[in-house]
């Protein structure tokens, strides 16, 4: 489920793992996932190019040192292409539901497209897959124009418009330069100011891409730097006092930098830790805040007027437009109100009674033959997240390959293991500054906890899921009764 990366990526390994009995569902008319629904004006990539590919599918042709969002895009399409996939991927074909069907050994799935038996079942729908809207109070009566940055309406002209931008993220930093190109005035409304590093954006010459060609290795090189040099701050994410110091000197040196006046200053620097919130990339952000038609606006929404917004302080500015940068629901992605195990309850239903928890961020007790791409303790702060979308897809693969071999009908984590990885990962991740750093953020669910991030460095992870462990999963071969799981279950 999810023609984005981690799909794309999976059926690529299984295809060269000999596994060709695979389909992927994407319920829009094109591949692609986030790169394909943010195309926001200015949308680009805050990991280097080298890095955000697969390590198996090297592109020498990236022509920039953070790539757009549209050569992403054509980088997924060519993994594609080269590896065949295309009749493999059911476009326009929309998941309704999933059921376990205990007695059939199968995963019953309703598709827009009809229905569709499956072995195994895979969601690799992303954690950034549903916008979220924030409910401001009459927000229904506005006149004007407003819409999410994922969902960005084309065929409306910001020209000499009065724009609000909600949000000052990962979207909002690429956005607001663009839209001051464009708009008669800009309010950007921040909650929280972030922690913005520089970026350093520099075009990929063609002698550069002529080297990855002709010497391949040397591509694979500056990719192996780029992931060390990423992995360092990893010792921050885990509170050493001297790496959190020194990055946050720098991030304060590039404020004073950039903007000049101390009062706008004051008001865009953390009273948190880096790292705390997700630490953002810009080289042109905070000068687009120092333009004279800019303003930030820090002052909390009280409401939305038919033509414009009120802040709690009772300044009322007008607005003909409103752009939401608030980000998605990461601790509750849609796809698991759509997916029943064992017993018919769904994965939203039993995480919310008992907490989100999976092994790996990939196998969930009671959902056999179910993956899971980025779910919880398998996200990360520091470094790409393809690097732990690739372990994960190594990992399914190998479990596939084991189910192949010793023909296994079932793969089901044992809830023991799963209970001590998620309260080993919990211990530590609660020592990290995404929750010690004094701030709230997109990392946590519901209930405070961060179940989002891996707790360490991403080399750990890899270690973890370099190959499938089955002496921590039942597994059912064809012609077995399954006693053995409703016995330790009891």
């Amino acid at each position: 489920m999810g023609g984005g990366f981690a799909g794309i990526g999976l059926t690529i390994r299984l295809h060269q793992a000999g596994i060709r009995d695979f389909l992927i569902a994407e319920r829009s008319a094109d591949i692609g996932g986030t790169w394909r629904d943010n195309d926001y004006p200015g949308c680009t990539c805050d990991i280097p190019s080298t890095l955000y590919s697969f390590s198996f599918a090297p592109n020498p042709a990236w022509t920039w040192s953070f790539a757009s969002r549209d050569e992403i895009l054509s980088y997924l399409h060519e993994c594609v292409r080269r590896w065949q996939l295309a009749d493999r991927i059911s476009l326009n074909t929309e998941v309704l539901s999933a059921k376990w069907d205990d007695d059939a050994r199968r995963w019953q799935v309703e598709t827009s497209r009809g229905p569709v038996t499956a072995t195994f079942l895979v969601a690799a729908t992303g954690p950034f897959d549903q916008p979220a809207v924030p409910a401001l109070p009459g927000l229904d009566e506005f006149t004007g124009t407003a819409f999410h940055s994922a969902r960005w309406e084309h065929g409306h002209d910001l020209t000499a418009r009065r724009v609000a931008v909600i949000g000052t993220g990962a979207s909002s930093v690429q956005i607001v330069p663009a839209v001051a190109e464009l708009a008669k005035s800009v309010q950007v409304y921040q909650r929280t100011p972030a922690w913005v590093m520089p970026k350093k954006t520099r075009p990929a010459g063609a002698l550069r891409r002529g080297l990855f060609r002709a010497v391949p290795a040397t591509q694979r090189m500056l990719r192996a730097f780029q992931y060390w040099t990423r992995e360092l701050p990893a010792l921050a994410v885990g509170g050493n006092r001297v790496l959190l110091a020194m990055l946050e000197g720098q991030g304060r040196a590039h404020l004073r930098a950039q903007v000049p006046d101390p009062e706008l200053r004051r008001r865009l620097t953390p009273d948190f830790r880096i790292f705390c919130k997700r630490v953002l990339l810009s080289d042109d952000f905070y000068p687009a805040l120092t333009r004279p038609h800019v303003e930030l606006v820090d002052n909390p929404i009280a409401r939305v007027t038919a033509d414009g917004i009120v802040t709690a302080d009772g300044t009322s500015r007008q607005a003909d437009t409103i752009i939401f940068a608030t980000g998605f629901t990461v601790t509750d992605p849609p796809i698991t109100h759509r997916l029943y195990g064992r017993g018919g309850g769904s994965l939203a239903e039993t995480w919310r009674a008992q907490g989100r928890a999976a092994y790996l961020g990939t196998c969930v007790s009671g959902f056999p033959n179910l993956f899971l791409f980025t779910g919880p303790h398998a996200g990360t702060s520091h470094t790409s997240l393809l690097v732990m979308i690739e372990a994960q897809a190594g990992y399914i693969t190998d479990a596939l390959r084991t189910a192949v071999a010793g023909a296994v009908e079932v793969i089901e984590v044992r809830p023991r293991v799963q209970h001590r990885f998620m309260a080993a990962a919990g211990d530590a991740v609660g020592r990290t500054v995404s929750v010690t750093g004094g701030c709230t953020s997109y990392y946590l669910d519901a209930d405070g906890h961060n179940t989002t991030l891996w707790p360490g460095a991403s080399w750990r992870f890899r270690r973890r899921a370099r190959r499938f462990d089955a002496e921590s999963y039942h597994l059912v071969r064809q012609g077995t009764e399954p006693r053995f799981v409703e016995m330790e279950r009891k």
